[in-house]
């Protein structure tokens, strides 16, 4: 990570985790087909209309572990052995704890949460069943997220990678007999991401167990360090906050979507499982921008940083594009694969349209953010982060949808607020850069260099 060719060792980086998003959502997708195949469209629109909530209650814990991989790799960037040791130990025992309270809170929450986004009635019970099982598995969730940070901080992206295939595997194969062979239908969904979660925690942390170095896990010294925690806080709860208020502009986008029924919640669900194959190649590269950056950021080679920048947006743009059009062109095959229901298929068509192929633009804008995270960064982009996209979505709304309540100009606010958010991360971007620049005790000219 710093040094030797950037864009092979990017690559070298991205693609297991590429391939890992390809594996977590095509499992994703089978539970998703599965239902609406063989439990209907309104079980499908059941699990469907939980998203934005779910989304909403787990961002604040993920947002910790963004944290944590920060500071780890700031710190192997460093080679401040205690550091390492002490960050990895302390995102432990944070992962366990969020997960306990995430179960309680999810399930105390659920109903209320469902209600008020005006879930249909129809639809209600089995939404609140899927909650209420889903959130049981909160800390193997974060107990995973955790180890899959702490190895990828240090370059390796291929081990999670693995245990994340192993346990889609089984996660389907519970799916098959549990849904359609035992007719569990919502619930037999959420049992089975549960234990294939639970699995993939006790993988990784045996893994981490066993390692030989500073990141080496042990389970009596899981406890909070100070020093780490301030750190994983200072980037990772702004990182949370960000991706909460973010998945709060969903659930109003969900409360506005389950107003036109079940049949357009269901639509939606299913073009929204399509759309994760677009962040196949996002979440890849912003994990390389975040990743790379840090640890050379913990070293000052500044010029590397604006250099990783370049080289990220330039693939993530693309990538995120050509696999965005695809969909577009092929829509009809790609929604008949998760229901037969002509109305159902319409309505996920114009998501696609509207939606789908625009998130390039997300894309785009996530990797100014994973930079400036890298660096240290964390309050300001969110803060950018929470204008452009929950103010711009927010306020699309209820100052134009109210007025025209079709479901095309509802996700009209999704592009509209990429497009926004995308020029103020740059530009923010640009002068954290050169602030950090002179913080490391450099010549200004050093990031202005090549720009």
């Amino acid at each position: 990570m710093l040094e030797g060719p950037l864009l092979k060792n990017v690559l070298l980086f991205s693609l297991p985790i590429m391939l890992s998003n390809l594996l977590q959502i095509a499992f994703n997708a089978a539970d998703t087909v599965i239902v609406g195949k063989f439990s209907g469209q309104r079980a499908l629109a059941a699990v469907g209309s939980t998203g934005a909530i779910v989304g909403m209650l787990v961002s604040l814990f993920n947002g910790l572990s963004v944290g944590a991989t920060i500071v780890l790799a700031q710190s192997l960037g460093s080679g401040v052995t205690k550091r390492i040791k002490d960050a990895v130990h302390t995102a432990y025992f944070l992962a366990v704890s969020g997960g306990l309270i995430l179960s309680v809170a999810g399930f105390f929450l659920s109903g209320y949460l469902l209600r008020s986004t005006g879930t249909p009635d129809d639809i209600l019970d089995q939404a609140l069943l899927y909650m209420r099982i889903y959130f049981a598995g909160s800390i193997p969730l974060f107990v995973y997220n955790c180890g899959a940070s702490v190895m990828r901080a240090k370059g390796d992206s291929v081990r999670p990678t693995i245990i994340l295939m192993v346990t889609g595997v089984i996660n389907v194969l519970m799916n098959l007999i549990l849904v359609i062979a035992l007719k569990m239908d919502v619930a037999g969904v959420a049992i089975a991401t549960v234990v294939s979660e639970s699995i993939s925690a006790i993988h990784i942390t045996a893994c981490l167990m066993r390692e030989d170095d500073q990141t080496r896990l042990a389970l009596r010294d899981i406890r909070l360090d100070r020093r780490s925690l301030a750190g994983i806080l200072s980037i990772g709860l702004p990182a949370g906050l960000q991706g909460m208020m973010w998945s709060l502009s969903n659930v109003a986008i969900q409360k506005a979507l389950n107003s036109f029924g079940s049949i357009t919640v269901a639509g939606n669900t299913a073009a929204a499982n399509i759309e994760e194959f677009v962040y196949i190649g996002m979440d890849g590269f912003s994990q390389s921008a975040m990743t790379f950056t840090s640890q050379n950021a913990g070293a000052k080679n500044v010029k590397r940083i604006r250099d990783i920048l370049k080289l990220t947006t330039v693939l993530i743009t693309v990538v995120s594009f050509v696999i965005g059009a695809f969909i577009l062109f092929q829509d009809d095959f790609f929604l008949s694969l998760y229901t037969d229901d002509l109305s159902v298929i319409n309505v996920g068509k114009i998501r696609i349209k509207y939606v789908v192929f625009w998130l390039f633009l997300n894309g785009t804008l996530d990797i100014p953010s994973s930079s400036m995270r890298g660096m240290g960064y964390s309050t300001l982009p969110t803060v950018f982060m929470l204008i452009g996209i929950v103010g711009v979505r927010l306020g699309w709304i209820y100052l134009f949808w109210y007025a025209h309540p079709t479901l095309e100009m509802l996700y009209m606010c999704f592009p509209l607020s990429w497009s926004v958010t995308t020029v103020l991360q740059f530009v923010l971007w640009f002068i954290l850069y050169r602030r950090f620049v002179k913080e490391c005790g450099l010549p200004i000219a050093t990031a202005e260099d090549g720009m």
